[in-house]
């Protein structure tokens, strides 16, 4: 079984349909006790970073996200649920994350994004954009490099130890779209959301603990 953790936020729904599709069993919870017995955890999030890690910490979840990645099982960040690994988040000031991660999260609006052509691009990155993956990347398998997936996003991730980053993506600047270090696997994308082949990571991350 799969849990997808709830902690108030997030496309829960779509998520556990993504994974539905691809046969999986998953549920949808914020029973610590269901959490830590589940074969695999997924931490989905949409919103503000600030908010998000007040959630998890109102629904008392903060523990139990660190006990589920050290236990060693497999474990999915899905957006959000990216960045709140890691260390601190840089909106509205300095937000502390779950600091599984070191590194930061940085906005894209200091970037001063532009395209090939030189034009501004917009902010958030929204819509489809394609994914240079790492060689032997697990959840990746039978999924062509390059492919596109499905972005909503204004942060972005910087991580300290750039052996952990598994995906990079351009929007005006190459950024990290996606980190794996020993069982955590984590995307800015939304696989749930990216078609056939967001489901062929779903698919390949229902399998690591079969």
């Amino acid at each position: 079984m799969i849990a997808i953790i709830d902690y108030g936020m997030g496309n829960l729904r779509s998520v556990q349909k993504g994974f539905e599709a691809v046969g999986a069993d998953a549920i949808i919870t914020s029973d610590s006790q269901k959490i830590l017995s589940a074969k695999s955890i997924v931490l989905p999030g949409v919103g503000a970073f600030k908010a998000c890690m007040d959630n998890l910490d109102r629904f008392g979840l903060i523990d139990t996200v660190q006990k589920s990645i050290q236990s060693g099982r497999p474990f999915l960040g899905i957006c959000l649920g990216l960045q709140l690994l890691f260390s601190q988040a840089e909106e509205f000031g300095s937000v502390s994350g779950l600091d599984i991660l070191k590194g930061k999260v940085v906005g894209f609006k200091d970037a001063k994004l532009k395209s090939d052509t030189g034009e501004p691009l917009k902010i958030p990155h929204m819509g489809w954009n394609n994914v240079e993956v790492k060689p032997s990347h697990p959840l990746f398998d039978s999924v062509p490099n390059r492919s596109y997936f499905y972005f909503v996003h204004s942060y972005y991730v910087v991580p300290e130890d750039k052996t952990t980053v598994a995906t990079t993506t351009n929007y005006g600047i190459d950024f990290v779209s996606g980190v794996h270090h020993e069982n955590i696997h984590a995307f800015q994308f939304h696989p749930e959301k990216s078609q056939r082949l967001g489901l062929a990571v779903l698919r390949n991350f229902s399998r690591l603990s079969s």
